[in-house]
């Protein structure tokens, strides 16, 4: 049950400096979709404008009212205050866990949280870093460990977060669950490891962990070798289809087919069309890629959000 007692604004206040880097969010329907039965997520808006998370929100979370998803990078900086690792596979936690023993050899504590399916790492910095110091390496890490990369291979592999190296102004680049809230698909919170299962215990423990230094991460980072070219070129870039557009934050996607996700058109759809709601097709791997499989234009579907396509653009 959703307690706002337990879940104090001096908490809220802790969470934000540990984890919101941008004041852009999303948040985790309560309903699920009638056609998939996921709980999907989504950015809130006011008269057709995004909100900004606010300390209020935080704490709604922290009582399991609202589900928050957050975003790592701040695109003024380019810099993250944490670096977390998904794993969802068969043998997500041991490779979790072989990760989490590896970087406490190299002074490094990463706290490991429950999730549905397998675990989330975290690793928080003593001040924001440069998101593409973080990611190359934990990737070598991972390479030497032989853990797979999502993305990088043909299996099932862990996926970081951020997931881009940087993001342009006025984008924002894939969110993730913030930890300690209640998953509104299972009803549940999923804990860390380290810690009873207690809000401030949970608080407490995470308020202890050693956080990793700019300098640290810099001394790790020039030891490891140059990449090699196949895996410079499996990197996850965000580059948008037109500069301060990304068509995730203006749609809700229902399911994911293959390497794309289904949408509703919504040209399709402020023309009374495509009420199976699955004629847009987005590219997981690259979302400023996307097609109407009923013909509609790009322009005709920025025009229908209510951001055409700028004249010179064309």
């Amino acid at each position: 049950m959703p307690d706002l007692l337990k879940a104090t604004p001096e908490m809220a206040a802790e969470y934000a400096e540990w984890f919101v880097s941008r004041r852009a969010y999303t948040l985790q329907s309560d309903t699920p979709h009638p056609a998939s039965g996921r709980h999907y997520y989504y950015r809130p808006r006011r008269r057709g404008a995004p909100l900004e998370l606010t300390p209020r929100d935080i704490q709604r979370h922290l009582a399991g009212e609202i589900t928050l998803g957050i975003y790592a990078i701040n695109p003024s900086t380019q810099r993250v205050k944490w670096m977390a690792i998904d794993a969802d596979y068969r043998k997500a936690l041991e490779d979790l866990l072989r990760l989490q023993f590896e970087l406490a050899r190299l002074g490094i504590q990463a706290a490991l949280e429950q999730s549905r399916r397998g675990g989330h790492l975290w690793i928080f910095f003593e001040k924001p870093v440069l998101a593409k110091h973080a990611r190359v390496h934990i990737r070598h890490l991972a390479k030497r460990l032989s853990v797979e990369v999502k993305g990088s291979g043909s299996g099932d592999g862990i996926e970081l977060f951020p997931k881009q190296d940087s993001i342009a102004e006025g984008q924002y680049g894939n969110a993730i669950r913030g930890p300690l809230g209640i998953h509104r698909a299972a009803g549940r919170r999923y804990w860390f490891y380290g810690a009873p299962y207690e809000l401030e215990a949970q608080m407490e423990y995470l308020r202890k962990l050693r956080r990793v230094t700019e300098s640290q991460l810099r001394d790790l980072v020039a030891d490891l070798p140059d990449e090699e070219p196949e895996e410079r070129q499996s990197r996850t870039v965000f580059v948008p289809d037109r500069p301060h557009f990304a068509i995730l934050e203006h749609i809700e996607t229902r399911r994911r087919v293959g390497r794309n996700w289904v949408a509703q058109c919504p040209s399709c759809a402020s023309a009374g069309r495509d009420r199976g709601k699955d004629n847009l097709a987005v590219s997981v791997e690259e979302p400023w890629k996307y097609l109407c499989w009923a013909g509609c234009t790009k322009e005709q579907i920025r025009a229908s959000l209510g951001v055409p396509v700028p004249a010179m653009s064309r």
